[in-house]
């Protein structure tokens, strides 16, 4: 049987922590956010029917360009954050609850969400 770390569960509550109130409002879909060192990623997911309404990531074909003239990552995330919220409102979507997945709330993952809020979503 196979034991689990501390510091596993330890993120695993923290994640879980960000969620619990956010799941299943079907008024308001969740923008999820997720990050590693070097890409970020961000989707537009109904949970109530388990489907994605939109998504957008720095590794996009079609965003390429413009994440290769960004300087920092922070940039990077203003992209992302526009991105999403351009696609989302393409698809109806005003009203979003964020998720950031148990990062803080800070850095890059605050730019992608002043980015969408500034690009017409709300929060």
């Amino acid at each position: 049987m196979k034991k689990l770390s501390a510091t596993f569960l330890r993120n695993q509550r923290r994640r879980n922590r960000s969620k619990r109130n956010n799941i299943g409002n079907p008024e308001r879909p969740r923008l999820v956010i997720y990050r590693s060192s070097n890409h970020i990623r961000a989707q537009v997911i109904d949970d109530l029917s388990g489907k994605t309404l939109a998504s957008a990531s720095s590794m996009d074909k079609n965003m390429l360009k413009e994440v290769a003239k960004a300087d920092s990552k922070m940039k990077i995330s203003t992209i992302v954050g526009t991105a999403i919220a351009n696609k989302a409102l393409k698809n109806k979507v005003k009203k979003v609850v964020f998720d950031r997945n148990g990062y803080p709330y800070h850095g890059r993952v605050k730019a992608v969400a002043d980015a969408a809020r500034e690009a017409g979503l709300e929060f």
